[in-house]
């Protein structure tokens, strides 16, 4: 029978490596989690599972990035 993972998606976990971070997928086998610092990682759920601690803070907001163009230049009659 399938147990379910004590970090379902969205829980806000701590590693001691790699620090605070938002689980975004968790199976019985792996688990991907997007850390603040270190962007995207993804565990073997059994061997991660006794680093990681229940973390209460609120989620981070979302960073939007925004793609700049350079400007073009000018044309110049001649």
């Amino acid at each position: 029978m399938a147990s379910k993972s004590p970090f379902p998606q969205g829980a806000q976990v701590e590693h001691p490596r790699f620090g605070l971070g938002s689980v975004l997928a968790s199976s019985e086998e792996y688990i991907s989690i997007k850390f603040d610092e270190f962007g995207e990682k993804k565990f073997v759920s059994s061997i991660v599972f006794p680093n990681l601690k229940k973390s209460d803070r609120q989620p981070p907001a979302e960073k939007r990035s925004r793609s700049r163009k350079p400007k073009a230049a000018p044309a110049v009659a001649g």
